[in-house]
């Protein structure tokens, strides 16, 4: 819990500190709690797009750790984290998706690649899938390959039942960057006004629109 309350507060190094000694000792994470018959959850943004629940495990506190590692700028060890858990839990959905978002961010041709590799088998069932598909497609654009990007997007559109809001806006506007880069200017205008008549202060939205 002191490592969440670190965190929430922005002192990134105490947290760091707190969530390293959690690792180590994973073995006792919780059992106060269960001691007491306490459910502890707390609320993690493993994405801008997306938010999870986690409970005192060491899944919960790597998940956490690679947070407070992004936002150091420690991008290595974000990674290292993650993969530990792949490792351990090779299926978890949340897992896959905290790590495609590290790995987008980095920019590199590898990296995109990990990241459809990543993302190989995965369907759009829950709105967890959806935002890893969402970076699937992030990836295949920093690949250039944008008919095969524009094709992943634009399933994600129709099905909007149960899916943020957030998501649905990052979708379109992913889309509206591959329609640029495609040269389909009409298509890319249309998302943008979309956004913006929802939100018109979104990314740079306005200023792709040529608005003052």
């Amino acid at each position: 819990m002191a490592g969440y309350l670190a965190l929430d507060n922005n002192k990134l190094n105490e947290a760091e500190k707190l969530f390293s000694a959690a690792r180590d000792n994973y073995r006792n994470l919780g059992r106060y709690f269960s001691k007491y018959g306490v459910v502890a959850t707390m609320s993690l943004a493993i994405t801008r797009e997306y938010t999870v629940h986690l409970n005192p495990s060491l899944r919960g506190v790597l998940l956490a750790l690679t947070e407070v590692y992004q936002r150091l700028g420690n991008r290595d060890q974000a990674i290292a984290s993650l993969k530990r858990l792949i490792r351990l839990e090779p299926d978890d959905v949340v897992v896959k998706l905290s790590l495609a978002e590290v790995l987008v961010e980095g920019g590199e041709s590898k990296a995109f690649q990990d990241v459809v590799r990543l993302t190989k088998d995965i369907e759009n069932s829950l709105p967890l899938h959806t935002a890893l598909l969402l970076y699937k497609a992030r990836a295949l654009r920093g690949l250039g390959l944008f008919n095969v990007a524009r094709d992943e997007l634009t399933p994600l559109l129709r099905r909007k039942k149960d899916r943020p809001d957030d998501l649905l806006l990052a979708i379109r506007y992913e889309r509206a960057l591959v329609y640029e880069a495609l040269g389909q200017k009409t298509h890319a205008r249309k998302d943008l006004e979309k956004i913006y008549a929802e939100v018109p202060d979104y990314e740079d939205v306005a200023a792709l629109l040529g608005l003052p």
